[in-house]
């Protein structure tokens, strides 16, 4: 069914056909040919359906503006009444029932509301699988609608209670789609359900801390003043039903003048003559009230009586459910704010901007977070992820993980081992939740950055002319589970980030659209940032604006890192570089790492000896021990400004020096090192050593 019409499978163009002659036939005998009657015929498995010119003229289109496609009308049936429609139609598809009917009110072209009510036919084959519904349409104006009791014809006892059976379960649908107390009041005034019974005036109230706050009135201006909050034991009819959990029928304005004479001046002059007043409970108590005015109406007889009380519980559960989802919402939001970092500490030598968005469905809260870490030695660490779920329990888990994460971090691990351990730390939690995540860890004096993905999606990185592009980045196990399955080696990809140049990190909710692909979608946001402004701050309003617009079921948080230009720290520089035994990248990845710090920094004319006497340091640590070597560069300054390599490895053996030979293809790596680094040593470290060497450097003021 669609539920924008309350008809089923719009497809395709309109290709006439005449309706079944039987069916109608009878159509025509039980309703009388002289009322204002048009017919249809609905072809379920094209979804077309065919229209008279009378049935045009019951829901006021022209013939040009009706293309076949049953959602079309959708103009003219309000969405209160196509739930409805579609309820109805789909149970009698299903239970195999062969005719329906029911009663539905079309908007005019004018905006009026009138009468309408349709029976259809349902023709199945032999299996009993339906095909085809021809029917009728009918204006029922004079028949059910809002004249005097004078004026107004002799209504059919079965016809008008077929009505107000319909109303229940229209309104009990729409009630159904309502999420917040905002949506179940849209529901009472927007779609005018409860005026279908009559009523012109309807107010309602929620009790809160022992008085009844007004939340809602209709039409407009008929708020009585004095009544926007009032104590239980004030004498008002809402008041009263709330006291006594009993309903109260006013049956003439002789009685309301009677029995409420603080109220009825004020509302003498809308014409009333009768009222119910409704209390609407859930689990035994008192949540608030709802009351309905009539006009040219007195008395209430037993079956209006039950119909609405069948109203006010469905109201009140509805309520009830929305309070619940409210107040879940807003203890998720205030959880979900307290674990987020509430601010973003300044970092020298960048520029840095986040924004987060919460899902437009579900409870508004899930596990994305973000994080920056001002790390020692101008370095800076960079934080984006997403627990699995949406609720306050994946929140939670959010926040654990953002505060390991910053504690492994500042106490000096490397990348690989950071996300090594917040993976065992999850997975320790015993949770059945598991986690993305990238962490970007970067020197802002040489711009190198080292990522490190658990199963997350890539970053982007926009150039200093705005043209950005997917950084591809080695990735491992998503948290958790790689602690559960014992693949806690995650590798690490290393990127210069120039000046002016910028990392976006984000979660899959500002890419991710339902039935699109992924690649589509971070491709859409590499050229959406590309074709944004440059300030960061705008740039990051720009690129989550996507997710604003089109709403969806996840979060969204986003990190933008940018490199500055002009500010970015001059000394104290320092790099560190993980380098595992038989693993020819991580090797290249170190090269490469010292290759870009050396020239960063202005190692001016000494840039090859460093680079060399660094990869012989690192290769004799890998062939001579059997574990890995972890290599540091610093920038010292003092007298002369030095820069420092340092290679530990966990072999106690100290190094010698040996003549290599003529033939010989080893032995000559201490001997490059003491020919070419200004001063070197050997440290002892524990179960381990460490080989350094130093050079002196030009200052940064010499540089041309």
């Amino acid at each position: 069914m669609d539920a924008g019409t309350g008809w089923h499978h719009p497809t395709g163009h309109c290709r006439c056909a005449q309706p079944a002659a039987e069916p109608l036939g009878c159509f025509m005998e039980l309703y009388g040919a002289a009322l204002r009657m048009g017919c249809f015929d609905w072809d379920l498995d094209t979804g077309l359906m065919c229209m008279d010119a009378t049935a045009h003229e019951v829901f006021d289109v022209r013939p040009d503006e009706y293309d076949g496609r049953p959602e079309t009308l959708a103009a003219r049936v309000p969405p209160v009444e196509a739930h409805r429609l579609d309820q109805i139609v789909a149970h009698a598809l299903k239970d195999g029932s062969q005719t329906y009917g029911a009663y539905f009110r079309v908007r005019c072209r004018g905006g009026a509301m009138r009468w309408t009510h349709t029976h259809g036919c349902i023709l199945r084959d032999a299996t009993g699988r339906p095909g085809r519904i021809v029917g009728i349409v009918r204006d029922a104006t004079r028949e059910l609608g809002d004249t005097p009791p004078a004026a107004r014809e002799p209504v059919n006892e079965d016809a008008e209670r077929r009505r107000t059976t319909s109303i229940v379960q229209g309104t009990t649908a729409a009630l159904a789609h309502a999420r917040t107390v905002g949506d179940v009041i849209d529901v009472l005034k927007d779609t005018h359900g409860l005026a279908h019974l009559g009523a012109s005036n309807l107010v309602m109230g929620l009790v809160e801390a022992g008085r009844i706050r007004l939340v809602a009135e209709g039409p407009a201006g008929s708020f009585v003043p004095g009544t926007r909050v009032t104590r239980i034991d004030e004498p008002y009819p809402m008041s009263e039903v709330v006291r006594t959990l009993a309903p109260r029928y006013i049956e003439s304005a002789e009685d309301f003048a009677r029995s409420y004479p603080l109220l009825w001046p004020h509302i003498a002059g809308l014409g009333i003559t009768s009222a119910a007043y409704l209390p609407l409970i859930a689990q035994a108590r008192p949540i608030g009230a709802l009351g309905l005015l009539y006009q040219h109406k007195s008395g209430f007889t037993v079956e209006e009586r039950n119909v609405l009380l069948a109203l006010g519980s469905s109201i009140a559960q509805s309520l009830q459910r929305a309070m619940f989802y409210e107040q879940e919402k807003d203890l998720a939001q205030g959880l979900q704010q307290a674990m987020l970092p509430r601010t973003i500490p300044g970092v020298p030598g960048a520029e840095i901007a986040v924004r987060y968005r919460s899902a437009a469905l579900g409870r508004d809260i899930g596990g994305d977070w973000y994080d920056v870490i001002p790390l020692p030695g101008s370095r800076v660490g960079a934080v984006i992820g997403d627990v699995q779920g949406h609720d306050t329990h994946a929140a939670a888990v959010m926040g654990q993980l953002r505060i390991v994460l910053r504690a492994y971090a500042a106490e000096g691990h490397m990348p690989a081992t950071v996300m090594a351990r917040a993976s065992g730390f999850l997975h320790e939690l015993d949770t059945d939740r598991f986690a993305t995540c990238l962490y970007a860890e970067a020197d802002l004096t040489t711009g190198v950055v080292q990522f490190v993905r658990a199963g997350h999606i890539d970053p982007l990185l926009q150039l200093a002319d705005g043209s950005c592009r997917r950084v591809p980045v080695d990735g491992g196990l998503p948290l958790g589970l790689s602690a559960e399955f014992g693949r806690l080696d995650y590798p690490v990809t290393t990127l210069e980030l120039d000046p002016g140049q910028t990392l976006l990190l984000c979660t899959d909710g500002l890419v991710e659209v339902p039935g699109a692909d992924l690649d589509d979608g971070m491709q859409a946001l590499a050229e959406l940032a590309a074709d944004g402004p440059r300030d960061l701050s705008q740039l990051a309003d720009r690129l989550c604006g996507i997710v604003d617009g089109r709403g969806g079921d996840d979060d969204a948080a986003l990190l933008l890192l940018r490199r500055r230009m002009r500010d970015a720290p001059r000394s104290g520089g320092r790099l560190q570089q993980h380098v595992a035994p038989s693993d020819p990248e991580a090797l290249a990845e170190a090269r490469h790492m010292i290759r870009a710090a050396v020239r960063a920094w202005g190692a001016g004319e000494r840039t090859d000896e460093i680079e060399l006497v660094a990869d012989e340091l690192i290769t004799n640590a890998l062939m001579h021990t059997d574990g890995a070597a972890v290599v540091t560069l610093r920038v010292l300054t003092g007298a002369d400004r030095r820069l420092r390599v340092d290679v530990e490895d966990s072999s106690s053996a100290l190094p010698r020096r040996r003549e290599a030979g003529e033939e010989g293809v080893s032995g000559r790596g201490l001997l490059l090192v003491d020919l070419l680094a200004d001063v070197w040593g050997v440290d002892a470290r524990g179960g381990g050593k460490c080989v350094w060497c130093e050079f002196i450097v030009p200052a940064r003021s010499d540089r041309v």
